[in-house]
This record gives structure tokens, sequence and C-alpha cells, in this order.
């Protein structure tokens, strides 16, 4: 079978569908992350290489150019400048790479996955969290392809206040996925990023989700991976600074990150669906001080 034919398969919905997600989900992305971080530069060379047979794969920007894992390869850094970041009083910048799916006003605590497919706060955030500061407020949910960068960054000079980890499953967070699986980031796994920024003291949030294949996601000021063997729902208090731009965390694979933000801030020019962006670009418009 030709390579562009066996592309054409796999992207073709149905199937796309039953292989990346009729499968045991949580099983496989614990044998992935295993397999990932198997150190031979043979071996993740013949990795990367079948990688790149089925993505846009773009190594160009990384540095080093040669990794003794895929894993390494997954949570590569950048040449440095390679992200400058917008420093603006009023800019949130976006915090990673992605593909802007939904995104818009929280209405009546309402929020998107996909057309005809709504979720809510209360159900994205846990049980344990106050979702008032966000109501009426705007989102965006930036989806990492698998050849993307994958690390996130400080939106704004901030300082972390609390974060809570939701175990959950590990289904696909692609479109077809989207458009077929009800309230599916609230059934995956996922942190919820509780920030205060800093000058106009308004709270942002940011919920990394998992999905299949992604084996955890790192937070560097806690110095631990999140990952679906936690069982039940974690809270951490402990504070953390960052200015615009430092680097948080990583996915250990790719996947979604969901940014909320309270009722004045609006969405920066050229955020719309569909939009693809780089970590750093203005994502949201703070409001102007009285």
């Amino acid at each position: 079978m030709k390579l562009h034919t066996l592309r054409q398969l796999v992207m073709h919905e149905d199937v796309n569908f039953l292989l990346t997600n009729r499968i045991p989900r949580i099983l496989l992305t614990r044998w992935m992350g295993r397999l990932s971080k198997i150190e031979h530069p043979w071996f993740a060379a013949a990795c990367i290489g079948i990688w790149r047979l089925f993505t846009d794969l773009d190594l160009s920007e990384a540095e080093p150019r040669r990794y003794r894992s895929l894993h390494a390869c997954f949570t590569r850094a950048l040449k440095p400048g390679a992200r400058p970041f917008h420093h603006d009083a009023h800019t949130v910048a976006s915090p990673s790479e992605g593909i802007v799916g939904a995104c818009g006003v929280i209405d009546d605590a309402l929020m998107l996955q996909a057309k005809g497919m709504p979720y809510t706060l209360s159900e994205l955030m846990g049980p344990t969290q106050d979702t008032t500061a966000f109501r009426g407020g705007v989102y965006v949910t930036l989806r990492l392809t698998s050849a993307m960068y994958h690390r996130f960054h400080a939106p704004h000079d901030c300082r972390v206040e609390h974060v809570t980890h939701i175990d959950g499953d590990t289904w696909n967070v692609n479109p077809i996925a989207l458009a077929r699986v009800e309230r599916l980031f609230c059934r995956n796994e996922r942190a919820v990023v509780r920030l205060r920024l800093d000058h106009s003291d308004l709270q942002i949030a940011l919920v990394p989700v998992a999905a299949i294949l992604v084996a955890g996601i790192r937070l560097h000021w806690l110095d631990l991976v999140l990952h679906a063997r936690r069982r039940g729902s974690s809270e951490f208090n402990q504070p953390a600074r960052f200015l615009g731009g430092e680097e948080m965390g990583w996915f250990e694979h790719g996947s979604t990150i969901i940014v909320l933000a309270p009722r004045g801030v609006s969405l920066a020019p050229g955020i719309a669906h569909g939009a693809r962006i780089k970590a750093g670009v203005p994502l949201l418009q703070l409001p102007e001080p009285d």
C-alpha cells in the first residue's frame, strides 16, 4: 500500500476514531510512556522516522537536533529566540502552540468543544473549584498536534495560586473525537492551574487536558508529572511566580490547553476558530484600567 493511500486511510473519520479511541486507551498510553523513554539513538531515530511519515514534524527550530529517546523529541526545547513572547501589560500571550478550536464568550457558564457539543465550567474545573470568576468571561481552546512544540509558558507576569489535578480517561482530542464524544474535555485527565496576573490582579486559568498517548503533564514548579495513575482529585497549594514567557511545563506528547479569563477580557485580533498560532503571540486583551 502506498504511503499516501495509507495516510488517507488513517485520516478517514471512521477509521481514525476506531484506531485512536476504540482501544484500551489508558493501557496504551502507559505503554507508550514507557516506550518513549527507551534511550537508544538508533531506536529513537527509527521511531522519529515513522512519526514523520504521518505528521508534519519539523525539527529545524529544535535544540538539540539529535535525541536519545522519543520522549526527548516530544519534549524538545527550541533554539533561543525561536518563540519571542509578546510583553504588554494589557495583553495575555498564548501559553503554547496550537490550533484554535472553539473560542468566545462563556455563555451562562457554557462552552463548546465542537458545534452542538457544550460543556460547563464546573464540569471542566471539577467540584472543588469556584467558577464564579470566569462566568461571562472568555475562553480559547488550543489543540496541540503531536508534531508541535509541546512546552507551555506563563502567558503574562503572574503567580500560580492553586493547581487541581483531576484523573480521567485519555480520549483522543482531535476534531473527529470532539464531534462524537460529549463532554470529552471533562472526561479526560486534566489539571486546573489558577493564575493571578500581576498589575491587573485578574485571574486566569490554564487547563491542560491529556489525551491518548500523552503519558503525563509536567509542571516544573511542583517538580512532578501528573498522570492517569494518580487516582482521584489532587490539590496543590504550592505558590510560584513567573515572568511572561517563562517555561511552566510540558505535555509528553500533544494535547490541549483551555485558557479561561474573566468578564471584561476579550479575544486578541486574529484569534478565531481554525487559526494556527505559536506560543507567545497575543491571545487575549485585558480591559483598560479605570
